[in-house]
């Protein structure tokens, strides 16, 4: 052929990706794959398995219906060889096109595995412009000076892209509206019917493919709701503008037994994908706010998730790839305990949370920071494997976004890159924005004994034992304040306590680490 091979990888089922832009119908033909080796590089969950592969095979049949010439290799496909390079070097042999044109990989990880591909053809890779910021971009905002912390990063990106912005300043008068956003869920508060979508006959057969291929994975595989397609993302768009952004933002902290989605977007995995783009989301959600149908502080509590901490997270993964990665900054070692991957335990919010998580391989922010998340920091669980898990269980982990909020808000393993003090809590804070507590064996307005809220000990012994690194942080001066006025007595019955906990979980006869052998 005279034309070329535009690959598309499984996360960038955008039309308007920049190596499909300048397709030629007559001469160029689009190649994807699915592989083994992405779907087994963590133990993902069934339902981001399923998710992932139907949205790809629809993408593909929109390719089709558009005149595009798409060679698609399924994963069951006979002698698929279950490696992207060497599938992709097979349809070079095929086809003997004048080049293969690839949009970067969203992973650090894709990147090394692509430049050591052996294609036999030239291989061009262009820049994957779906961000507000650019890579580059971020690089030139850090020699400025304006990476140091997302709030000025943020207000940067508002300044550039004009988002809630007015001549004289930001919408409403200030930048962030978080204050207004911390509100637990009110009693008897009726909550939105959810959209969710009936899987057709290709996510019916992915679904099967899933269940027989991956039966021993993470999660139940039904009921799927997930949008599989560009029209059904922005359905399921509009109908969070419509009926849970004027609700979003006051309630987006809040936590509540039986309930997994409350006003939350669910958008995450679609924009992830592809499917949607960060620039449509925010201008829709900014409309909202023009138009009077959202207020201001659940429009810009909405829109700083994209344009602030999304886009962050991505330039410090980049641009701090691969050490990053490596920092373990509070010498954090235990393995992930057993009841991660079970839900199995008598801690009400993390049986809860973990449910969430099992059902429909997603739960909201909170549920990830403050509870699941909360656990691994003041249990002292290593980075690599709580961030294991988080890239396996969620519909929309992908490393560049996973890798820097669990390493970095979750875990404080970089030091305070992301986040300038460690997001950590006692059980308080969860019966605040829950109503978890009340069905739970334990406590949480009791500190020690057998009844008392194991956040609550294990929040202090965390202070105890990493105080040399983190009581100069002024950021956390109150708290050890607090401890250092706590009798010896009582700080040694709070490790005691910790210690006994702690020794008692049980964890996983085999850890699933990052990269898994594949059958």
């Amino acid at each position: 052929m005279s034309g070329h091979l535009r690959f598309v990888f499984g996360d960038q089922l955008t039309r308007t990706l920049s190596a499909l832009r300048d397709i030629d119908p007559a001469q160029d033909i689009v190649v994807m794959i699915e592989a083994a080796d992405e779907a087994l590089n963590v133990p993902h969950h069934k339902q981001k398995i399923a998710f992932v592969l139907s949205a790809m095979r629809h993408f593909a049949d929109s390719l089709q219906a558009e005149g595009l010439r798409v060679d698609y290799v399924q994963m069951d496909a006979p002698h698929n060889l279950q490696d992207l390079g060497r599938e992709l070097a097979r349809m070079v042999q095929r086809h003997k096109p004048t080049s293969v044109i690839v949009t970067e990989p969203s992973e650090w990880r894709a990147l090394q595995n692509m430049q050591a591909w052996d294609l036999g053809a030239l291989l061009e890779i262009r820049k994957d412009d779906r961000f507000f910021c650019t890579r580059a971009d971020f690089t030139a905002l850090t020699k400025a000076r304006k990476t140091g912390r997302m709030e000025f990063f943020y207000r940067e990106m508002r300044r550039r892209t004009g988002l809630l912005m007015r001549a004289d300043g930001p919408e409403g008068g200030q930048w962030n509206f978080d204050s207004d956003n911390r509100k637990a869920l009110p009693k008897g508060v009726r909550l939105p019917p959810r959209r969710r979508f009936a899987p057709d006959a290709i996510t019916a057969e992915v679904l099967s493919l899933v269940a027989t291929r991956f039966a021993t994975h993470f999660g139940d595989l039904e009921p799927f709701g997930w949008a599989v397609t560009r029209e059904d993302a922005m359905i399921a768009l509009d109908h969070f503008i419509t009926d849970c952004l004027p609700t979003f933002g006051t309630y987006q902290d809040a936590m509540q037994t039986g309930e997994d989605f409350l006003y939350h977007s669910l958008i995450s995995p679609y924009l992830n994908l592809g499917l949607l783009t960060a620039a449509e989301v925010c201008a829709r959600a900014e409309a909202a706010y023009q138009t009077g149908a959202a207020p201001i502080n659940a429009v810009e509590g909405f829109i700083r998730q994209i344009l602030g901490w999304r886009e962050f997270v991505r330039g410090i993964y980049w641009a701090e790839m691969p050490a990053y990665s490596q920092s373990n900054h509070l010498n954090a070692t235990r393995d992930l305990p057993a009841f991660y991957w079970t839900g199995e335990t008598p801690m009400h919010c993390m049986a809860e949370c973990i449910g969430t998580t099992r059902r429909h391989a997603y739960a909201h922010h909170i549920q990830r920071l403050m509870v699941t998340g909360n656990f691994a920091l003041l249990a002292g669980v290593a980075p690599a494997q709580i961030e294991a898990w988080y890239l396996a269980v969620y519909a929309d982990a992908f490393e560049w976004v996973e890798l820097p909020n669990v390493h970095g808000m979750v875990m404080h393993a970089d030091g305070g890159r992301l986040g300038s003090k460690p997001y950590a809590a006692s059980g308080a804070y969860i019966d605040r924005m829950s109503d978890y507590c009340k069905s739970c064996t334990f406590d949480p307005k009791i500190k020690l004994g057998p009844k008392a809220c194991p956040f609550n000990y294990l929040y202090w012994n965390f202070l105890i034992q990493n105080a040399a690194v983190l009581q100069s942080n002024p950021r956390m001066s109150l708290p050890y304040v607090t401890l250092t006025k706590m009798p010896a007595e009582q700080r040694a019955e709070i490790t005691q306590a910790a210690t006994a906990f702690l020794f008692g979980m049980k964890t996983p006869e085999t850890t699933p680490q990052l990269r898994l052998d594949l059958p």
